[in-house]
């Protein structure tokens, strides 16, 4: 009875339109006060803790190197390396819409920044191409979500401090599958084309290919620095977060030069020497350094980027109180006993765990849909042979079918503010690629060597603690 108050008191306060943060924490703190044995200060004791997480201190970064890599050039130099690499394929345009998301997401581990930077250029293209105006939104809108799967991936770095497993096994787990997803939309776009005949690109020379590779080498080393930093042993996932914050702001600001005081100013120009472009390009450098880093642009990116960390780390921080609570009045430990009485196994339970998050992800926002589910759903995957980071993985590719999804799939509204499409044309462009997703779900929930293979190979066995 009491727990069910404590779900009631939740879904009560979402139905009436508080922000899920507020309904979180809220309904922990009523409980803790009307029903359970803890004091009131274990409220400020759990928030604090929560707020002290160091895993949780790569969010912020992660989120930060995103915003500079979104404002800088960056999403247009990949997407032309994407069509020069794909595109003269039949339909091969939107293929490279899907191949630059997967790249993007690689750097920004976010979706709906993956939309909005791959999207306002690749939508373009395919309409100047002659691709219709939702074709192309349902590609992006679909192709965005793997932002979230492909490492880095901030929903990533939730689910491993929620429970508790390896971020560097959880980015290693996202790999495989992140490129399986992005083969199947191809291979669904290519069919597509096929049947209606879509156009293809000139095949391009070795000369644009190296040239298009060579402008957006400079982000893509980003990948290296993040995935190769960690995995070498060089620095944890949080510090590979601040290594990429502040690669991806010099990165913006004095190689791109897209934003800040160097916006607009070649590297060479015309008849100049090599040698004097370089003095002068040092000497720019010197002279604009410190500067850049106070420009309207940089502040902006700054100011942006602080009100994203604070909106998910507030949901974050009442999300973990939630968690807490259940914890301590052993409400998953009473849901294990009862699945395993009614002869639940790893093969129903998935079915199970499937249908609560595409039912939740459509009413809810990843993080916070997550850090309410995983405290629940892990000891019993743990008790039933599951393993964390196969979980860890289904998860997130439910909230990636989350986001398409309405009445509150993010990705949509985004494609929407981009495209100038309504949101019920969005959804209706998305659906055919969405069934894609759904495909792909069954095999990741029920194929767990394409999330475990990689981990296991690279970090050896994962050992697990009940």
């Amino acid at each position: 009875m009491e727990t069910a108050v404590l779900f009631l008191l939740l879904f009560g306060l979402l139905l009436i339109g508080a922000p899920i943060a507020i309904a979180l924490g809220l309904s922990s703190v009523l409980y803790i006060a009307l029903f359970s044995h803890d004091s009131m200060s274990s409220v400020t004791i759990q928030m604090f803790n929560a707020s002290q997480n160091f895993t949780l201190l790569a969010i912020p970064f992660f989120i930060l190197a995103s915003s500079f890599m979104s404002t800088g050039g960056v999403a247009r130099r990949i997407v032309n390396f994407a069509v020069a690499t794909v595109g003269w394929v039949r339909g091969g345009l939107a293929m490279a819409g899907v191949l630059a998301c997967m790249i993007f997401a690689a750097l920004s581990g976010s979706s709906p920044a993956t939309v909005v930077a791959i999207g306002t250029i690749a939508i373009a293209a395919m309409r100047q191409a002659g691709y219709s105006k939702e074709f192309a939104a349902g590609i992006i809108a679909n192709a965005g979500t793997l932002g979230i799967l492909i490492p880095p991936s901030i929903v990533m770095v939730v689910y491993a401090a929620a429970t508790n497993v390896s971020v560097g096994r959880m980015f290693l787990a996202g790999v495989i599958p992140g490129i399986v997803a992005g083969l199947m939309l191809m291979v669904t776009i290519y069919i597509i084309a096929r049947k209606k005949n879509l156009p293809a690109q000139p095949f391009p020379s070795i000369r644009v290919l190296w040239s298009t590779f060579a402008e957006a080498a400079f982000g893509m080393f980003l990948i290296v620095i993040i995935l190769g930093g960690i995995y070498a042993g060089v620095f944890t996932p949080t510090e590979a977060a601040a290594v990429a914050a502040v690669y991806a702001c010099l990165i913006a600001l004095f190689i791109y030069r897209d934003m800040g005081p160097l916006k607009d100013k070649k590297w060479r120009k015309s008849g100049e020497g090599l040698l004097e472009a370089i003095v002068r390009n040092i000497g720019l450098s010197v002279l604009y350094f410190f500067p850049a880093f106070f420009h309207r642009d940089t502040r902006k990116v700054l100011v942006e980027s602080s009100k994203t960390t604070i909106m998910l780390m507030f949901i974050i921080v009442n999300a973990l109180l939630f968690a807490h609570t259940l914890t301590a009045e052993r409400i998953p430990q009473v849901i294990t006993d009862w699945m395993l009485g009614a002869g639940f196994n790893w093969f129903t339970f998935l079915i199970a765990v499937n249908i609560i998050l595409l039912i939740g992800g459509q009413f809810m926002e990843p993080s916070g849909l997550l850090l309410i589910v995983a405290p629940v759903v892990f000891p019993i995957a743990v008790e039933l042979g599951v393993d964390p980071i196969h979980l860890g993985i289904i998860m997130v590719v439910n909230m990636e079918i989350g986001m398409i999804t309405p009445p509150i799939g993010l990705n949509l509204f985004v494609t929407s503010g981009i495209t100038g499409m309504s949101l019920v044309q969005v959804v209706r462009a998305a659906a055919p690629f969405v069934m894609v997703l759904l495909v792909f779900l069954v095999l990741v929930t029920y194929l767990p060597w394409l999330s475990t293979a990689l981990p296991t190979y690279m970090m050896g066995p994962e050992v697990i603690v009940r």
